[in-house]
């Protein structure tokens, strides 16, 4: 089967989209680092990356006619900032809301499935509109908006839409959070999936592989987490204290039936990487050095070593203080490395990511986590080969 990707990036969903079968297409990507990096993990060295066709262009004057063939999945891991708190929110009134994009893409392509990630800032209340009318351009991209329309007139369109309309899709939209895909972090999401309509696809979507109950039965329970990290006693952090008390938890999970595995923590995630060191020369693996002055403020302390890390972002102006950090204790904390960040969104380690430390910590906080990433797009090669079976 055959993918498209736009919005790359870094290469996290594309990555994950190669892991579950797919073949690349085409990746369009504009900035110069996330091209840098793309290029950086192809040729005969290179991991995943090496058999991907970047167009590194402005995909407002992309022309597709420059892909051939049948696309069965494009995916677009689209700027969130326009729906972000961080991003200020402003949605159609932000010139980096590029929806319309993904439908005119939609439109050209024709795929038999879609994949779209951002933010769960896409369901606050305010844009409650505004999200109706993206999903209903989305499920009839033939229904053009005219240049002189509002987006408010053409949403009145789209709810007329007329049945024999030739390119339907058949939305839907789950919310998740990545810590229940194997993400060792606490990162809520939204994914919009849709199907062709004429492929008559109901989609169901994958179960959680972990869970914090499980990770809450191993730390408070049985005591195999603390075993299987060498440590002598259970150091309990902010998850636990979620719950009452601790009589309460533990009769709670007394009566749990744990068969998802326990969410993955921090000190999952990087423990069994090398000491990461102050200089970038004396690194003894890529992308793993420590960078100062990082410090902890209110309302964004950092992640604790044994529950899953904070939500990682890109940072509107830079890395944000406390969310790309490591509490050490006492109100110390210290900057995640980039490596270690790799990790939390899990990419592979040979993976390598191009630029200075604030351009690819940029890059990172902006992906899709690879495990995420491929829990849902298998599951979509899975429908569209049990539709093709059945046809």
């Amino acid at each position: 089967m055959r993918a498209a990707e736009i919005f790359a990036g870094a290469g996290g969903l594309t990555i994950a989209t190669a892991q579950a079968g797919f073949k690349h297409a085409a990746l369009i990507e504009l900035d110069d680092f996330a091209c840098e990096t793309i290029r950086a993990n192809q040729g005969p060295q290179g991991s995943l990356a090496k058999d991907w066709p970047l167009f590194q262009k402005d995909i407002r004057a992309f022309d597709y006619a420059s892909i051939d063939g049948e696309i069965d999945l494009m995916c677009a891991g689209l700027p969130c900032q326009p729906f972000s708190l961080g991003g200020k929110g402003m949605a159609h009134q932000d010139p980096r809301d590029m929806f319309g994009e993904v439908v005119r893409a939609v439109r050209s392509l024709q795929p038999r499935a879609i994949l779209i990630e951002n933010v769960k800032g896409l369901l606050r209340p305010a844009l409650k509109d505004y999200f109706e009318y993206l999903l209903l351009a989305l499920a009839s991209p033939n229904l053009v908006r005219r240049v002189s329309q509002s987006w408010r007139e053409h949403l009145l369109m789209l709810q007329r839409r007329r049945p024999q309309d030739d390119l339907k899709y058949d939305i839907n939209v789950e919310v998740v959070n990545a810590a229940d895909y194997g993400v060792p972090q606490w990162r809520e999401r939204v994914l919009i999936v849709a199907f062709r309509s004429d492929l008559k696809i109901e989609w169901s979507a994958p179960e959680a592989t972990h869970s914090l109950d499980a990770l809450l039965w191993q730390q408070w329970k049985t005591g195999e987490y603390w075993e299987r990290h060498r440590l002598s006693r259970s150091r309990r952090g902010l998850m636990s204290r979620r719950i009452a008390s601790r009589d309460t938890n533990v009769r709670k999970l007394e009566l749990l039936e744990n068969k998802a595995q326990p969410w993955k923590t921090v000190r999952d995630a990087i423990a069994d990487l090398p000491r990461a060191v102050d200089s970038k020369k004396a690194a003894s693996m890529q992308n793993h050095f420590l960078i100062p002055g990082a410090r902890a403020y209110s309302g964004h302390s950092g992640s604790l070593l044994d529950e899953p890390a904070k939500t990682l972002k890109a940072g509107d102006h830079g890395v944000p203080g406390g969310e790309n950090t490591l509490s050490l204790g006492g109100g110390k904390v210290r900057y995640f490395t980039v490596r270690e960040c790799a990790r939390l969104q899990t990419f592979p380690d040979a993976y390598a990511i191009k630029g200075a430390w604030t351009r690819a910590m940029r890059q990172i906080g902006n992906a899709v986590p690879v495990a995420l990433g491929l829990a849902f797009t298998t599951q979509i090669r899975n429908h569209l080969q049990e539709a093709a079976c059945t046809r």
